[in-house]
């Protein structure tokens, strides 16, 4: 894997400035390391120099290239991944548009976090199973006073879940399920029943995004990562709560009529983000935003 965002030393060293950034473009890029966003600059911060270039990353290394903001403050982030011609999913889901590196990314957010917010709709869709414990974070998470497994959100206005699947009958922690306070009473008491437990974080029958985000936030939970879909997303963007977006550059092309990574009404003004940084596997670009 390259890091080609933030450059370091290393990166520079190892892929050089015209293989990474074109012949035309290198002189742009020495001009710009200079006056790097103040995103990219916490990155390098964090993480130092860049792993060789070539080789496979580690799962600690992952975990410091993406480890959450210093802290108390609550930190919403997002993880999709897209084609080149915008399609969020192919034929109903994301896994044809992903990778292994992808795939370890996707582990490695979930391994850092606190709890996974995840619509309704998803769930059904990825067939959603408990987030399970890995060797691997154990000790970066008891260090940062993590449980042993993130919790897994469903964010649900009719609660119109299967709730003898593993996601209820079989989690690590009890599953939390999301929802406004109209929500029928019928099928509130059957995901009690089955072992979950529901928050009101709206005053109708919706759930409302930053409410959402706070009622998890009260309970500890401030290390905040959502996997979509599109409308959950959509929702958090337009009621601005969303303060980091992962974004995994799939180089495929789907045509067709597949929905973005976040849907719903258009923002009045299109929210700003400034890169953090950009890697490099195998065609894939796995790319850092953070609002400005």
């Amino acid at each position: 894997m390259r890091r080609l965002l933030p450059v370091t030393d290393m990166t520079a060293h190892e892929t050089g400035a015209g293989e990474v950034h074109g012949t035309a473009a290198g002189k742009a890029t020495a001009a710009t390391e200079a006056t790097a966003t103040r995103a990219g600059e916490a990155q390098v911060a964090a993480v130092g120099e860049a792993p060789a270039a070539g080789r496979e990353w580690t799962l600690d290394e992952l975990a410091d290239a993406y480890a959450y903001p210093e802290g108390d403050a609550v930190w919403l982030r997002a993880n999709m991944v897209s084609s080149l011609d915008g399609a969020g999913q192919h034929e109903g889901r994301s896994q044809p548009l992903s990778s292994e590196t992808d795939m370890r990314i996707f582990g490695t957010l979930r391994g850092l976090a606190d709890v996974i917010v995840v619509g309704a709709e998803t769930v059904r869709l990825e067939g959603y199973r408990p987030a399970r414990a890995r060797e691997a974070f154990a000790a970066r998470r008891a260090a940062a006073g993590q449980g042993p497994a993130p919790v897994i959100a469903v964010v649900t206005a009719s609660l119109d879940l299967d709730f003898s699947l593993p996601l209820f009958t079989e989690p690590l922690v009890p599953t939390l399920i999301l929802t406004g306070a109209a929500a029928p009473a019928e099928r509130v008491r059957a995901a009690r029943e089955a072992g979950a437990e529901v928050l009101v974080a709206g005053d109708g029958a919706g759930v409302d995004p930053a409410r959402a985000v706070a009622v998890l936030a009260e309970r500890g939970l401030r290390r905040q990562l959502t996997e979509g879909g599109p409308r959950l997303l959509g929702q958090f963007v337009a009621a601005e709560v969303l303060d980091e977006l992962c974004l995994t550059i799939s180089p495929t092309m789907t045509a067709g009529g597949a929905q973005r990574i976040a849907g719903g009404p258009s923002v009045v003004v299109p929210t700003r983000f400034s890169v953090a940084s950009v890697l490099e596997q195998d065609g894939f670009l796995f790319t850092r935003y953070r609002r400005i």
